[in-house]
């Protein structure tokens, strides 16, 4: 969906990255692949369901503003409310 040589992720999705404990192989992963693109306000969601070491579930999302030339990433988390944000059948 989006190159990862097209994109720039902001300070604050940074922040977030390291916070969460989520990798830059991850973020570039969804938005090269998605599970699913889900358009939000002025963003465009890329997500996609992750299993980590233990086998724990988790959906990944990454905000991004296409708009901006190059599209930046605003925000990236995780959750395992999964049913919450995924829409259709997982």
């Amino acid at each position: 969906m989006v190159s990862p040589m097209a994109y720039r992720v902001s300070q604050h999705a940074l922040k977030q990255m390291f916070a969460r404990g989520i990798s830059k192989e991850i973020v570039e992963s969804v938005l090269l692949k998605p599970d699913q693109t889900i358009e939000q306000d002025d963003l465009m969601v890329f997500q996609s369901i992750i299993t980590d070491e233990q086998v724990n579930r988790f959906l990944i999302r990454v905000f991004v503003n296409i708009n901006k030339a190059p599209p930046l990433v605003v925000t990236v988390y995780k959750t395992s409310k999964i049913e919450k944000y995924y829409e259709g059948k997982i």
